[in-house]
């Protein structure tokens, strides 16, 4: 309703029999109302193109003025004391219409503008600062700004802030300006990250922002460009940082969906490295490279799908996880590409929800010892994937392969394992209770385990509402039990059920949960 709204605004505004009224009416009554809508942090999609229509439909039909305009989006962007401060979302949003709005004012007004915008980088006002950057970056992706000397090195300076969300809108504003002149800015960013090392993530961000574009507009990078990327971020896996190694399989990935001819055999080779970092980031890059849209690189990946998923074999902790990550992404984004796979990924999969004493160490902290659990993020990342796997190849899944031992000793397992555990219980009692029926007693022990725990006394909030949550969700799997047909001749189901009906507390959380 929104977006029609909007629509019929531009449509009267642009039309030339519309009366004077017509342009009154929608400066006084419409336009109050849009720099409310534009705070909304549900605005997104056809509404907020719309919502961009209609401001370059103001400057057009010269309804209101252009700084007027300019001042009422800046100005909605600072916090009122009705409302507060205003989401990030809607600087996004403000950003954006801005944009739009010097574009259609025409080469004068936009490059006053951006004048204005960089002065304000002086300040030291976040709130400003952070809309500035924002505002630079989606004028530059529409337009060239390289007549404004210096632009990129002013938003660079920004990286220094102490404030990390002016250091990422620095970020995405020298990505978006090098959209808008790849040959000047491209090479600068690429010099950069090989200079600048401890500016390096913030610089791979930037990057990622200009092949996220070029990959979304459906552009090719010329040759030299795609070499010079590529050698640079290939470098870059073997980075100890993860935040870096992540942000270098991101853009390989979205490159891949670029030139996936190019990319898929380069990252098929690193697949046997030496260098674990090197298996994972481009098991990883893979991973970013399947979106659930049809792409041409889907016929490409098909047949070398195995050299980057077999790696669930790895030695190396981090890969396997990559590898099941990846797994889990083909699964929900394109499940059919994986099907003949599953009889031989399945059994390796299982395999990492398996607690592993070789990955449980003890850390000496003086007083006190402490204990890591290193394989606690793969179990956890492999029952989500199982869990994905029900959802959209539950035909090539046989339950009772593993509810015993994997889903039972899952659910006695951490609370970050108990809670997909508890979710894919309650799936396959819906889905598969034949094969939940026969081994049901040998569940309820864990279940009643963990809704009978209790924290300790000096526990903080945190560990409580935690606790509780996972209360609630192991309550959520008995209900799915219970619902089995010939539940009921479990005397143990019986048992438990009784337990919990003597309880008020569990009482009140399980028959809301029922009742959902």
């Amino acid at each position: 309703m929104t977006a029609l709204a909007l629509e019929l605004c531009c449509t009267l505004m642009a039309d030339k029999r519309s009366s004077r009224n017509v342009g009154s009416a929608v400066r006084n009554r419409v336009l109050p109302q849009a720099l409310i809508l534009i705070k909304s942090s549900l605005l997104q999609g056809q509404a907020l193109l719309d919502l961009q229509n209609f401001f370059a439909g103001l400057v057009y039909s010269e309804n209101t003025s252009f700084d007027a305009l300019l001042e009422s989006l800046l100005s909605s962007a600072k916090p009122s004391p009705q409302s507060g401060g205003v989401v990030k979302q809607a600087l996004y949003s403000i950003a954006q219409c801005v944009a739009v709005l010097c574009l259609a004012a025409g080469d004068h007004k936009c490059s006053s503008t951006v004048k204005m915008l960089t002065e304000i980088l002086k300040d030291d006002g976040t709130t400003n600062s952070h809309l500035a950057l924002l505002c630079l970056g989606e004028i530059g992706r529409r337009k060239d700004l390289s007549s404004h000397a210096q632009i990129e090195t002013i938003i660079i300076e920004s990286f220094q802030s102490p404030f990390e969300e002016i250091k990422s809108a620095a970020s995405y504003a020298l990505g978006n300006i090098a959209v808008g002149n790849l040959s000047k800015y491209l090479p600068f960013i690429l010099d950069q990250i090989d200079i600048q090392q401890k500016k390096q993530y913030l610089l791979l961000h930037s990057l990622k922002e200009v092949i996220v574009r070029q990959s979304v507009d459906k552009a090719e990078f010329q040759d030299s460009s795609v070499e010079k990327i590529l050698k640079l971020l290939f470098n870059h896996c073997e980075s100890e940082e993860e935040g870096v190694r992540n942000v270098v399989a991101e853009c390989l990935g979205k490159i891949a969906l670029i030139e996936p001819v190019k990319l898929i055999p380069a990252l098929k080779l690193r697949t046997t490295s030496l260098t674990a970092f090197t298996r994972a980031t481009v098991v990883i890059a893979v991973k970013y490279s399947i979106v659930e849209r049809p792409e041409k690189i889907d016929e490409i990946i098909y047949p070398e799908i195995a050299s980057f998923l077999m790696l669930i074999k790895d030695q190396e902790r981090h890969v396997r996880r990559a590898a099941v990550l990846a797994l889990s992404t083909f699964a929900h984004n394109k499940p059919n590409l994986i099907k003949g796979l599953l009889p031989e990924l399945l059994p390796l999969l299982y395999d990492q929800t398996i607690v592993k004493k070789e990955l449980i160490r003890t850390v000496d902290l003086g007083p006190f010892k402490h204990i890591v659990d290193d394989g606690l993020e793969l179990r956890k990342a492999a029952f989500e994937c199982v869990d994905t796997l029900l959802d959209s190849c539950l035909d090539q899944v046989n339950p009772s392969s593993f509810i015993v031992p994997y889903l039972k000793s899952g659910l006695d397992d951490h609370y970050d394992v108990k809670m997909p555990c508890h979710l894919i219980l309650s799936k396959l009692a819906d889905k598969c209770p034949s094969a939940v029926l026969p081994v049901l007693d040998s569940l309820l022990d864990p279940l009643q385990k963990t809704i009978n725990f209790k924290p300790k006394q000096d526990a903080v909030k945190q560990e409580v509402d935690r606790n509780e949550d996972m209360i609630r969700s192991a309550l959520r799997a008995i209900a799915s039990l219970n619902r089995i047909s010939g539940g009921d001749s479990s005397m143990k189901l019986k048992n438990l059920m009784n337990e919990i009906s003597k309880s008020t507390t569990l009482w009140d959380k399980y028959y809301s949960i029922r009742n959902e």
